[in-house]
């Protein structure tokens, strides 16, 4: 038996779809787009990786709040 973690398949999803040119995209296919990176987000959010993305994002995002001052 074969089992696919829901992030993985999102995010191979969401690579897919980016790697289009983006003359090529209607407002649908952006916003299809747009929706499974938010069903991504909303998935990896609760986990230990969705965690750590927000922990080195927020220490960077302080740095350089920092660095402006």
């Amino acid at each position: 038996m074969l089992s696919i973690d829901v992030a993985v398949l999102l995010s191979v999803v969401v690579v897919l779809r980016l790697r289009r040119r983006t003359q090529a995209r209607s407002r649908s296919d952006e916003r299809m787009t747009v929706l499974i990176v938010l069903a991504l987000g909303v998935v990896l959010a609760p986990t230990e990786v969705g965690r750590s993305i927000a922990d080195v994002v927020g220490r960077l995002v302080d740095g350089v709040s920092q660095a402006g001052q």
